[in-house]
């Protein structure tokens, strides 16, 4: 397998690959991907301004991608633009033949496995941070898991979480998500679960401090001793 970190202004990735070509697929479709987005600020601002739900016209791929799950998740779209860029990246490797691909966007990861894979939870200053992770197993098509944290990276963020990963096939609107979820839920309200039926999120976890909170359906959560040195921040999220 190969591990290659890849960095372009904002984003700042981990890809995993088992062929230089799929790697040098997954550099294009995020360069792509990132372009989109960046033409449509260059015209509309607002788009990486607001934090509520916004609907600019004709939108591009990516970014419809983005406006539609943040829409739904009730935030800003430039909170799905670390998951929207991941997802495009893995399908540009899908599409060069790759059968295990992951991009992993400052913790928003979007992949294909033909293996199980161990997927770490690193969670600030929580004592679960680091020693717990996804037992994923393999996945014949794309899925996001993507993580939002009030204490942990750049990201803005009004709640108290130290990790909310969510899990969905729609890579944007598992960031989106997370962001949402992450703003609001506590270990005495949950209730901002209750809006996730029928959304096409699969599972969520939820770590606050020594606290965990599951929903849906998620992976084996196994013992695990994470290596902080194969995190990946990024800093283009919100």
């Amino acid at each position: 397998m190969i591990r290659e970190h890849f960095e372009f202004r904002q984003t700042i990735t981990t890809i995993l690959a088992d062929d230089p070509g799929e790697i040098a697929a997954a550099k294009s479709g995020m360069m792509a991907a990132r372009q989109e987005v960046e033409r449509q600020i260059a015209r509309d601002p607002y788009f990486s301004a607001t934090l509520e739900p916004y609907a600019p016209e004709n939108p591009e791929r990516t970014v419809g991608r983005m406006a539609r799950a943040a829409a739904e998740a009730g935030v800003g779209p430039m909170a799905a633009v670390a998951g929207a860029i991941a997802w495009a990246g893995v399908e540009a490797m899908v599409e060069a033949g790759a059968m295990f691909a992951l991009v992993d966007n400052g913790g928003d990861i979007a992949l294909v496995s033909d293996r199980e894979v161990k997927i770490g939870i690193y969670a600030g200053a929580s004592p679960l941070s680091g020693r717990i992770a996804f037992l994923v197993p393999p996945q014949e098509e794309i899925l996001g898991i993507c993580t939002s944290s009030a204490t942990v990276g750049p990201s803005i963020s009004f709640g108290t979480a130290d990790a909310v990963t969510v899990f969905s096939p729609d890579v944007a609107a598992a960031d989106a998500w997370a962001t949402a979820i992450c703003n609001r839920i506590t270990p005495e309200d949950t209730s901002v679960l209750d809006a996730l039926p029928g959304t096409g999120i699969r599972g969520v976890l939820a770590v606050i401090g020594d606290a965990v909170i599951r929903w849906g359906d998620l992976p084996p959560v196994v013992r695990a001793r994470v290596d902080e040195r194969l995190i990946t921040a990024g800093k283009w999220s919100v």
